[in-house]
């Protein structure tokens, strides 16, 4: 019986206009140092045979361009948008943290206990993400394929894949364009077991 894999790819989106800042659900566009992160990131090579994208600006005007560069029309997935940040959205750290020196540090470290006010609860967050990917393994069964999104809902994805405790959501870094790779390997009894296989900034040569 021959083995099915799945391989998507996560891509988050560049530097949006304005520069480092916590955006959530701010739609800023990409800046032009943005597009140069994204075209840089995945070279030359088109492997994927469907794009699907976050809705918010900064990720799906990306993936329509280059959905049309290959013929394709690009998924958007309203459920693979940014967590919200309440209060600090639109804030730079250095202004967050002029504000309260503590707040970042405390967040990373438990983000269930101290979440800005009005933002997204982690686990609602998580649960969307998670659905949303859920819902999307068997749509692209044994495809090769690209999501474009953000650097939240990657953390979600990596943290349920490699089975972390949902408090320790942000604390690995996922920069403007990083890309991680996830295969799928469907087993006999249909379960899919979920691997991570990289993430770095670039797309492999041998991709």
């Amino acid at each position: 019986m021959s083995v099915i894999e799945t391989t998507i790819d996560l891509i988050r989106h560049g530097e949006p206009e304005g520069g480092q800042r916590i955006r959530g659900t701010l739609n800023d566009p990409l800046s032009e140092n943005g597009w140069r992160q994204m075209w840089q990131a995945i070279g030359a090579q088109r492997p994927w045979s469907r794009i699907v994208s976050s809705p918010m600006l900064r990720c799906q005007a990306f993936a329509e361009r280059l959905a049309d560069s290959m013929g394709l029309t690009p998924q958007i997935q309203p459920d693979f948008r940014e967590i919200g940040f309440g209060a600090w959205e639109g804030l730079s750290t250095r202004e967050l943290l002029q504000q309260d020196p503590s707040a970042l540090q405390r967040y990373w470290q438990n983000p269930l206990d101290h979440a800005p006010l009005g933002a997204e609860p982690v686990d609602d967050f998580r649960a969307r993400v998670f659905s949303a990917w859920e819902d999307l393994l068997p749509q692209v069964r044994g495809e090769h394929v690209l999501l474009v999104c953000h650097g939240g809902v990657i953390r979600a994805i990596l943290s349920a894949v490699l089975g972390m405790p949902r408090e320790r959501l942000w604390c690995f870094d996922v920069p403007y364009a990083n890309l991680s790779r996830i295969v799928c390997r469907e087993l006999p009894d249909g379960a899919c077991l979920q691997q991570l296989k990289f993430h770095q900034s670039a797309l492999p040569q041998d991709a």
